[in-house]
């Protein structure tokens, strides 16, 4: 019984006051001290008074503003961004933004605009982006041609308008975006273009039009920065319309849902009698191709033909000695022979990825390519026993190789002996099957990103990563440790140029307090979402300024003698942990609040104990702890109790001991 007491008079006396102060009040986010707030779809019908007047960018979409007038935005006049997507607004009057001289972007995207006062853009003398998405326009009439002379980008998508011709003084000098997509334009004039004639390097978007027909010679001696005709199905209308134009990118890509009739040879005849450097055909279909077929794409240094449904390509291609970048993903090859790599000597950069069929890497496929820089032969289901000296024979000026989400690959000592000059290496959700203890990747002597997330590395080979002196990043995501544990001697020790290191989602339990001694310049550790206690962060002592991610994991009381490790670092995330917000936490909850500058994810960092505190923000929580009115109280009846008890039981021992002399 008497312990029992004991144990309640102690409790009265440590006792805890504690709070949450947490409002329910919508505010705006701040996301740079007085200058960018967020107030995006908190029910608004007003600038809230509570934005600074210094304010620079502000994100007020999905609020309610049917109408805007000129002391809307009065009070904020350094205002260089303005997103008021979706705000319901329908007039626009005189002089709206007279006071924002300085607005560089006004986003006006999904507003059902009626009507749009000629002196509405008045004010700002610098206004270079302007978005009217899917704003119910016809006509370009409709925008204020006023003040608009820097204007660099205007956005049009998704409206009604039926021609691309500029008004009269619309400013074109510095116009270097034009984007119309998804109207209801089928026909190009020269009336039409001849209003672009002032505009130099233009990128024109006519994606989803359908376009139909173009009045010969109406591009002729146009010149553009990149041309999109996405999901015109008649080709052969777009290359007769080009004729005799300069196009630095051409997109004429199709989409899912179309149903693309064949291509032939023919189509493309009238590329000869143009100048294009990039060219994008994803989801047409090709029909009968030959070499022939390529004639006309000699200029081309970029070439797209993702999802054609190629299963080969022909042998005998001659003059695409410019092609540069090739990209062939998605398509229905089953050997890495059938892209007939000799037809492209030039070729710096080939994707392969999202292949249809299982791909064969065979033998030497691409030996001809020896100026290849980047290989991407991910999502292919590629699976070799001996990766990977054979099938990546006299690549010697590979720098970036991509074998990730494949089947699993074997790899020896000096895997990669046929590629010297790799600089990044990409392995993730392949299963490497390495069947020496010596390391696969030890004669990449310039390796400086390797990712082998999800791999089920044999992390207890502790040679696995040997002979990568100038590795600066490495993801290790998903792979496991012996016993969940990173011992003091393990793979990472001969890392000493490892800048960032992943390590989320390893199921880690502990890591030896030398386990990262040797690794003295990281400045990013991702351990999140592992079963990591604060014991483990003894482990980075020896590092500062560091982004820490310490998110999910099973960290709830940080001991004091841990906070200068903590106080050392630049960003630390401590999201998903079931944080102890008791009295036995005071000083990290102390700590936490003197540092927010530090912390990432404050919003959604929240108290797991005590259950009164449970899902309450850690900012959001005040602790008293120390000894009330009430204990002073209690530890002065206890005392009391404690004394009279002392003083019976002297005098029971003394009469006890004078009884048995």
């Amino acid at each position: 019984m008497a312990p029992a007491i004991s144990c309640v008079f102690l409790v009265a006396l440590f006792s805890a006051s504690c709070e949450a102060i947490a409002s329910t009040d919508q505010m705006c986010i701040e996301k740079e001290t007085n200058k960018t707030y967020n107030c995006e779809n908190l029910g608004l019908s007003e600038i809230p008074g509570t934005l600074s007047n210094s304010t620079e960018c502000l994100e007020f979409s999905f609020n309610f503003l049917p109408t805007i007038q000129n002391t809307t935005f009065s009070r904020l006049v350094n205002l260089t961004f303005l997103d008021l997507t979706r705000c319901q607004i329908y007039w626009i009057h005189e002089d709206t933004f007279q006071s924002q001289h300085q607005l560089d972007t006004l986003v006006l995207t999904a507003n059902p605009l009626i009507f749009m006062a000629e002196t509405a853009l008045n004010g700002p003398k610098s206004l270079k982006h302007l978005f009217f998405i899917q704003t119910g326009m016809s006509s370009l009439d409709f925008i204020p041609m006023h003040n608009l002379k820097n204007l660099e980008s205007l956005y049009l998508g998704s409206n009604h308008i039926s021609s691309i011709k500029l008004p009269k003084d619309f400013p074109k000098e510095k116009l270097k975006v034009l984007d119309f997509q998804n109207n209801a334009i089928h026909y190009l004039s020269k009336e039409d273009l001849g209003s672009l004639q002032q505009t130099t390097n233009l990128s024109l978007n006519l994606k989803g039009n359908g376009i139909t027909g173009i009045e010969p010679g109406a591009f002729k001696s146009t010149v553009f920065q990149r041309l999109d005709f996405g999901g015109t199905l008649d080709l052969l209308v777009i290359f007769k319309g080009l004729q005799n134009s300069t196009v630095q990118s051409l997109w004429l890509g199709t989409f899912e849902d179309v149903n693309d009739e064949d291509i032939s040879s023919s189509v493309f005849e009238g590329l000869c009698e143009m100048s294009v450097e990039s060219m994008y055909l994803q989801k047409h279909h090709f029909f009968n191709i030959s070499s022939s077929t390529f004639h006309c794409f000699t200029s081309l240094q970029e070439l797209d033909l993702t999802a054609t449904h190629l299963k080969e390509l022909p042998s005998g291609i001659v003059g695409l000695k410019s092609l540069k970048k090739l990209v062939l993903s998605a398509n229905k090859f089953t050997s890495l022979c059938q892209i007939n790599a000799a037809n492209f000597p030039s070729l710096t950069h080939l994707y392969i990825k999202g292949n249809m069929k299982k791909l064969d890497l065979g033998t030497g496929c691409l030996e001809n390519l020896e100026n290849l820089h980047l290989l991407d032969l991910s999502h292919d289901d590629i699976e070799i026993s001996d990766c990977c000296n054979m099938q990546l024979k006299n690549l010697s000026h590979l720098q970036s190789l991509n074998l990730s989400y494949n089947e699993p690959l074997g790899l020896k000592t000096e895997a990669f002996q046929e590629c010297p000059q790799l600089e990044r290496l990409d392995l993730a959700f392949t299963q490497l099957r390495v069947s020496t203890e010596q390391s696969p990747f030890q004669n990449l002597h310039l390796l400086k990103v390797l990712n082998l997330s999800h791999c089920l590395l044999d992390t207890s080979n502790q040679h696995v990563l040997d002979g990568l002196p100038v590795l600066q990043h490495l993801n290790l995501q998903g792979n496991h440790f012996p016993n969940g544990n990173i011992q003091k001697t393990n793979p990472l020790q001969t890392l000493e140029s490892l800048e960032t290191l992943i390590l989320s989602f390893c199921d880690l339990s502990s890591i030896d307090q030398q386990a990262f001694i040797r690794l003295k310049i990281m400045n990013h550790v991702d351990l999140s979402h592992n079963r990591l206690t604060s014991s483990s962060i003894e482990a980075l002592s020896h590092l500062k300024g560091i982004y820490l991610n310490l998110a999910s994991n099973h960290i709830d009381i940080i001991p004091s003698s841990l906070l200068p490790i903590l106080s050392q670092q630049r960003t630390i995330s401590l999201r998903g942990n079931p944080l102890d917000c008791t009295c036995s936490n005071i000083y990290f909850l102390e700590w936490y609040k003197e540092n927010m500058q530090k912390l990432e994810d404050t919003e959604n960092t929240f108290c797991a104990n005590p259950p009164l505190l449970r899902g309450v923000r850690l900012s959001d929580v005040t602790l008293s702890c120390g000894i009330t009115a009430v204990g002073i109280f209690f530890l002065i009846v206890f005392l009391l109790l404690f004394t009279v008890a002392l003083i019976f039981a002297v005098k029971y021992f003394l009469r006890w001991k004078y009884q048995h002399i």
